[in-house]
């Protein structure tokens, strides 16, 4: 079977690569290892499910009106892992749906079995006994990552489990030890923080999300730690024995010894692309099974693209599904214009957002800039919706007064961060928002409190700027006073003179006076 490209993996990257090449009239195959693996690890164990689970949490916890209905609202109910995955079969099945029926309408052939290399321009579709062999142009590899799992670790997808095998618990976990504080362990560490697990992180780091702006990471620890969490970081995790009868003992390098009832192991991905067989393409992959690309994801092979998780960084779906487009436009020479302002989502609880320049970055660089900062206890929505302690940061350039990025953390935060990105995409300025009318109450409030808080902040720099100019300016008056009195002195031979200015006293006009004697 011949096509101009096929596509290994049919996860964000890998769809929107494919629709992509089908609307510029390729013949297009999309090979997925299982039937009900459509939608690969976004749609069947990663981000469709965990968040489907998140909003059951804060459904049945109440979390959202914690401050209105307090703690007999909380436990209102005893909530099983039957309770929080109710919804979440529908929501996968019903994606999975949406997928195939987009592929479906754009004559895209979907191929159930596990891909291989035969040669550069060649793939075999493995399923049971049968073999498919596919020769093509282009190749799109999407197939995603998929959990470390270090042999040292006793995983038994019960006790000991990582983020694959959550769906399948049979009970909360109320004893908890979360290996891994990157943003899958934070977000599912929370979860069931909220839940009134008691809930330990360990990590190897110093500080965790680095890449996120640092008042916003206090804050979601503070948070967390309102909630019972424990953080032990700069820790990593040596051994994991069992006990006694439902209890763990967690071996650390610095001798610390914890104990908890189940191990969540989070602690990065791997590439799943050890069943691909890319030497047969000329292709090797990184100790991590990652593939090396440049800016237009095409691998060290010219014809073979990578996108997805399995390049690394950033590792969104959202930002995957733009690696599939430009990667099929630059196969096929068609422009493509790149996003230059990516939004990051974190659905933490609370939720965490930002898009463009954090203060850490800007104060490298050298940029002055200010902030404007919101909080969501200033805002009517805020209070409705029960969340006090939510902020909406805009950081923008003293000068230009342009925005540079923006950070939220709080309910709704995905959200509203895609108002601050519209405006950066036009080169807009803090101004914008102090001018612009937002429906009331709203979340979008946030933008013009956070403007004529930074707004303000310049204002109080001006007054004192002029301050200094009106005492310079006095100074040099009286100088000069000086000066012509010394002069008139001179002339009277022992009179004293005086000038005294006009009113007002920015007259340049002055009246000779002779002191008297």
């Amino acid at each position: 079977m011949r096509y101009d490209l096929v596509v290994i993996g049919s996860g964000p990257a890998g769809q929107k690569g494919a629709i992509a090449a089908a609307k510029l009239g390729k013949r297009v195959a999309v090979v997925e290892r299982t039937g009900t693996g459509m939608g690969g690890v976004c749609v069947n164990t990663g981000t469709i499910p965990s968040k489907t689970m998140r909003e059951a949490i804060l459904h049945l916890t109440g979390f959202r009106h914690r401050e209105i209905y307090g703690e007999r609202y909380r436990s209102k109910r005893h909530i099983t892992m039957h309770d929080l995955c109710r919804q979440v079969a529908q929501v996968v099945e019903h994606e999975r749906d949406v997928i195939r029926d987009q592929l479906e309408r754009n004559g895209i052939d979907v191929l159930t079995g596990a891909a291989r290399f035969a040669g550069p321009h060649e793939v075999n579709v493995e399923k049971e006994r049968d073999l498919v062999r596919l020769e093509t142009d282009y190749v799109l590899v999407a197939c995603g990552t998929k959990p470390a799992r270090p042999e040292s670790l006793p995983f038994d997808g019960k006790r000991v489990f990582d983020s694959d095998d959550i769906l399948g618990l049979e009970s909360i976990p109320r004893l908890l030890v979360v290996v891994g504080g990157g943003v899958i362990g934070i977000e599912y560490a929370i979860m069931f923080a909220t839940l009134g697990s008691r809930v330990t992180v360990v990590d190897g780091r110093d500080r965790l999300l680095e890449f996120c702006d640092r008042e916003i990471v206090d804050s979601l620890l503070f948070h967390a730690r309102s909630l019972g969490m424990v953080f032990r970081l700069g820790e990593n995790v040596t051994r994991i024995d069992a006990i006694r009868e439902g209890r763990l003992a967690i071996e650390l390098e610095s001798g610390k010894r914890l104990i908890g009832e189940s191990v969540l192991f989070t602690a990065g991905r791997v590439g799943d692309t050890e069943s691909l067989n890319l030497g047969a393409a000329g292709l090797s992959a990184d100790e991590r099974g990652r593939l090396r690309c440049d800016k237009d994801h095409r691998t060290a092979v010219s014809h073979i693209y990578a996108v997805g998780d399995v390049v690394g960084f950033p590792a969104l779906a959202s930002v995957a599904m733009e690696q599939g487009r430009r990667a099929v436009c630059h196969a096929f020479g068609q422009p493509f214009i790149a996003c230059e302002n990516l939004p990051y989502g974190l659905f933490t609880i609370p939720e965490i957002s930002m898009i463009g320049q954090s203060e850490e970055q800007l104060t490298a660089a050298h940029v002055p800039y200010e902030v404007g900062v919101a909080r969501y206890r200033e805002i009517a929505r805020g209070q409705i919706n029960g969340d006090h302690y939510g902020l909406l940061k805009l950081l923008f350039d003293r000068h230009t007064r342009r925005i540079l990025g923006v950070h939220c953390i709080g309910e709704m935060a995905t959200e509203i961060v895609h108002i601050g990105q519209a405006v950066m995409s036009f080169g807009g300025t803090i101004d914008y928002f102090r001018d612009t009318v937002f429906n009331y109450p709203t979340m979008a409030e946030c933008y013009k409190v956070a403007a004529f808080d930074g707004l303000n902040k310049l204002m109080l720099d001006q007054q004192d700027g002029n301050a200094a100019e009106e005492t310079v300016a006095t100074q040099q008056e009286q100088q000069v006073l000086d000066s012509i009195s010394e002069l008139l002195g001179a002339v009277g031979h022992g009179s004293h003179w005086s000038l005294a200015p006009r009113i007002p006293a920015s007259s340049d006009t002055f009246d000779v006076v002779k002191a008297p004697q």
